[in-house]
């Protein structure tokens, strides 16, 4: 018997998020006929989960939950590959009164010992007393899980299915208990565990499909984006469900290698939603050919989000220039800004206004922390997407160093305030203290300015390299660095090193897939040149091999892990050198 997807139109009235929990909002989704549909590498649907089995077969893992003897309100750890078990398993945490949380799936085949750690620290730093992974990564899990006594059992979906259900009934939950955590994506520090109440995370649900998508009858998602990134997470799994929409999954990994897919989907199930960070657009122009076209519909697609990175105009616009001839209209992209600490969206542009860029002087920006307008052709020039207003309900400051609130266009800390927030880091009070003040106001550790209402987002504060009081955002350089042939977006990261000598005042790390000795010294020179005319900078030049770069689980640079790496390789050739000399 051949699979069928889930519907796009529903029998039962449509209630956009209007509920006060997420097991609420699955209640009602379950009484029609829309849900979950899965996709492997090459397009096929491979699982269909309509929103009532999701609801049976959720309340039933729930049963099996309680039946080890966990209390309400201990902390399940699911290992979040693009499946229904995961989905299944969220929600059956949430009817039993448990609180669930996403940990990644191995980045790289390579990295055992990297993943098996980085499973460890989510566990502990989230208090676990049950962990599950699908049966392709349970040896890493198995082995995450061996001298920590805390966590009670450890075990597949399909282990779970086999145990007895407990008899005790489920207890409705309340708008006041945590929903899930989640943990960010540690790409400036270690990650820590968001704590997201019901409330908050149906507050923000409420924004973001109501005055953000505006979502009607006949909309449908499609989304790539990992389960366990807040943006996969809440945006294209709790999302759908909320508004009632169908959605169609391809995992990341497939959407890496066959990118193509993504579109594909889009086009052949009359896709309406699905959002990218800017690095996902532009795969797909790099890959996509002529002859890709010939199959490919777009004119259903009304909403192309693009956030959790910095928006490079410049590849998106590439991308609907590729698109354009089968139907992808410009307007379709909707920047926003968003951070787990605010359950997902913080702000939303004008919906069908695209891209709405302001060029603004580099060096102005770096020396006076003043964004001034400048024409297109300026020859040091930073294109600042504006990511609109925050949501209903929720404010957006920036202000200076100590804390006092900066004119527009006025470059400084962007502040958040509303009812999406979280309402700590989990088990870490200090940390919570250093971003929650006491009349409730979060530090987002981003740079912005505001015109005219609008956010207008420049970069992280810890990213910024600060020389002679001057701040460099490292994008800057490694947008530098990308304008060089041999060079790929995403393949450059740059920071300073705050060292007492001085020397470097920035660093660029760069893989470089040419071995040629010449080619490479040529590289190097021009990239310390570019640097020096662009920004006055001294600049120390490291070419490595491609995928050396480190990134986090959602897929982001580290800065933070590839200045360490540097350091280490230095350190490591200084003392090769000195021992060399005293032998």
């Amino acid at each position: 018997m051949s699979l069928a997807a889930t519907k796009t139109n529903n029998s039962r009235p449509q209630r956009p998020a209007d509920f006060d929990t997420l097991i609420d909002a699955l209640d009602y989704a379950a009484l029609g006929e829309t849900g979950c549909n899965f996709y492997d590498a090459k397009g096929r649907l491979c699982a269909a989960l309509g929103y009532a089995e999701l609801r049976h077969r959720a309340q039933s893992a729930a049963r099996r939950l309680l039946g080890l003897g966990l209390q309400r309100g201990e902390r399940v750890a699911l290992i979040a590959d693009t499946d229904a078990a995961f989905i299944v398993l969220f929600f059956a945490c949430r009817y039993a009164g448990l609180v669930p949380f996403a940990m990644p799936v191995p980045v790289h085949i390579g990295s055992h010992d990297i993943y098996v750690a980085q499973l460890r620290g989510l566990l502990q730093t989230g208090a676990a007393s049950v962990a599950i992974s699908p049966p392709a990564f349970f040896s890493y899990l198995h082995e995450a899980t061996k001298a920590l006594r805390d966590v009670s059992w450890v075990g597949t979906p399909q282990q779970l299915h086999a145990l007895p259900e407990s008899a005790a009934a489920l207890q409705p939950g309340n708008s006041k208990e945590v929903a899930y955590l989640q943990f960010t994506s540690g790409s400036t520090r270690s990650p820590r565990g968001v704590v997201i109440t019901e409330q908050a995370i149906m507050t923000n649900l409420r924004g973001i499909v109501g005055e953000g998508l505006k979502v009607r009858a006949g909309d449908r998602c499609a989304s790539w984006l990992p389960f366990y990134h807040d943006m996969g997470l809440v945006g294209f799994v709790l999302g759908p469900v909320v508004s009632q929409l169908s959605v169609d999954y391809l995992r990341t990994r497939d959407f890496a290698v066959r990118p193509l897919q993504w579109l594909r989907l889009i086009s052949r199930n009359r896709c309406t939603i699905t959002f990218s960070p800017p690095s996902g657009f532009e795969l797909c122009a790099r890959r996509i050919r002529t002859a890709d076209l010939a199959d490919l519909d777009l004119g259903s697609w009304r909403v192309a989000g693009v956030g959790a990175e910095m928006i490079r105009p410049a590849a998106l616009e590439n991308f609907a220039d590729r698109l354009a001839p089968v139907g992808f209209d410009a307007k379709a992209f909707l920047p926003c800004y968003g951070l787990a600490e605010s359950s997902l969206a913080a702000s939303f542009s004008r919906l069908g206004g695209g891209l709405d860029v302001m060029p603004v002087d580099a060096l102005a920006m770096a020396d006076r922390g003043l964004a001034v307008r400048v024409q297109t052709d300026h020859r040091k020039t930073n294109y600042i997407v504006n990511c609109g207003k925050g949501l209903p309900g929720h404010r957006v400051a920036v202000v200076d160093e100590a804390g006092k609130p900066l004119a527009e266009m006025r470059v400084g800390h962007v502040l958040l305030k509303g009812p999406s927030l979280m309402s700590a880091y989990f088990n870490d009070a200090q940390a919570t203290a250093e971003v929650l003040t006491g009349d409730g106001w979060l530090d987002s550790g981003d740079l912005g300015y505001m015109f005219e209402g609008e956010l207008y987002l420049t970069g992280r504060a810890k990213d910024i390299i600060i020389v002679n009081g001057r701040n460099i955002r490292a994008q800057d350089l490694e947008e530098l660095a990308e304008g060089e042939a041999e060079i790929r977006v995403g393949d450059a990261s740059a920071f300073g090193l705050d060292e007492p000598d001085g020397q470097p005042d920035a660093v660029l790390v760069v893989e470089c897939r040419t071995q040629d000795m010449a080619r490479r010294e040529a590289l190097i020179a021009r990239l310390k040149r570019r640097v020096y005319e662009g920004f006055g900078l001294r600049c120390e030049v490291e070419l490595v091999a491609a995928h050396t770069l480190p990134r986090t689980s959602s897929g982001k640079l580290s800065r933070v892990a590839a200045r360490e790496g540097f350091i280490e390789r230095r350190d490591w050739r200084r003392a090769r050198s000195i021992l060399s000399k005293s032998g």
